[in-house]
């Protein structure tokens, strides 16, 4: 366990700002960033690494979506491929989801 910076999982100042309205709880990256138990502050409140999990971009809900910041599957589709120049989604693609709550 050790502490990580927030842009570490969360590269945007928007992100972050989402994870300190408790808009965004999990993030999917290419590979993992964290490990469970890291830590993290935004803005002086505290976020644990709750679970790092494998998975494929096929197992994506609009629940994953939701918990990352985007309406829906889709919206969160669309904002991937404005985020990554030449990015297709390939439901095997493997990713690593890292949830994280606020702790006190």
């Amino acid at each position: 366990m050790s502490e990580i910076s927030p842009d570490t999982l969360l590269p945007t100042e928007r992100m972050r700002d989402q994870a300190l309205a408790g808009e965004v709880t999990q993030t999917h990256r290419g590979h993992a960033y964290a490990e469970e138990g890291d830590t993290f502050e935004i803005d002086g409140e505290g976020f644990e690494v709750v679970a790092v999990d494998d998975r494929t971009l096929g197992d994506l809900t609009d629940e994953d979506a939701r918990a990352e910041g985007a309406r829906d599957l889709e919206h969160y589709r669309q904002i991937l491929e404005r985020a990554h120049e030449h990015f297709e989604w390939d439901d095997e693609a493997d990713i690593v989801r890292h949830r994280f709550e606020r702790v006190d």
